[in-house]
């Protein structure tokens, strides 16, 4: 199958059928499968393996973030991205579901174009937190202590910049265009960050970058509104 395959999984019925209407108003995105449970849609993604999985948090019998740690640790759906959408901006359900392995983290107001534009990013291989989102969480891991940036002391100085990039939102492209590098060049960094720091996806390097104070609360990062 061509474009983008999805399996929405969120308990309401009529969230499903909003989701499933608005993301395959464009060609390239297809809805593959659909479940009310965490436990059903570890099961629905394991048979149709899809690219993007729709993934609420608070569902009956497994919820969302307990689903994307199953997925994750299953070496069969390596390919399958978890994106995280819900009504709740708690704190702790967004560093949750980064140490989960979910590729990203969008409330559910964001808008309908704005979700097939999070779909399509998150199936590319890059993650996304919404900005709103980010802003919040990351002033909480400042104010939750003193930064230490030890963890980054094997980097070099173009690494840092790099990683500093990443932490304020910047794709690859737009990292290359400002530090005057290639596409190839800056997605070679980025892959090399990844590696260097044991970090899964471009989500944990947000969350590094501002835990150890090389970003800071107001270096607004990009994103989709």
């Amino acid at each position: 199958m061509s474009g983008i395959s999805v399996v929405l999984v969120d308990d309401q019925e009529l969230v499903r059928t909003g989701l499933r209407a608005l993301a395959e108003r464009d060609r390239d995105i297809a809805v593959v499968g659909e479940a009310a449970t965490g436990r059903q849609g570890l099961s629905v993604v394991r048979e149709t393996r899809p690219d993007v999985v729709l993934m609420d948090i608070r569902m009956p019998e497994m919820d969302g973030l307990e689903a994307t740690r199953g997925i994750v640790a299953d070496p069969a759906l390596a390919g399958v991205r978890v994106l995280i959408l819900t009504t709740f901006d708690e704190d702790e359900h967004v560093f949750e579901a980064i140490r989960a392995g979910a590729a990203g983290y969008l409330l559910k107001d964001v808008s309908p174009e704005g979700l097939r534009d999070a779909i399509r990013v998150v199936a590319a291989g890059d993650s996304l937190l919404s900005p709103q989102v980010t802003a919040r969480v990351m002033g909480a891991v400042a104010e939750g202590g003193s930064p230490d940036d030890g963890a980054l002391s094997d980097l070099t100085d173009r690494e840092r910049e790099v990683l500093e990039r990443v932490g304020r939102g910047l794709t690859n492209d737009e990292i290359a265009a400002d530090l005057f590098l290639s596409p190839a060049t800056a997605r070679t960094y980025v892959s090399r960050l990844l590696a260097k720091l044991g970090a899964r996806d471009r989500a944990a390097l947000i969350v590094l970058a501002y835990e150890t104070g090389l970003v800071r609360p107001g270096d607004q990062p990009s994103g989709i509104p």
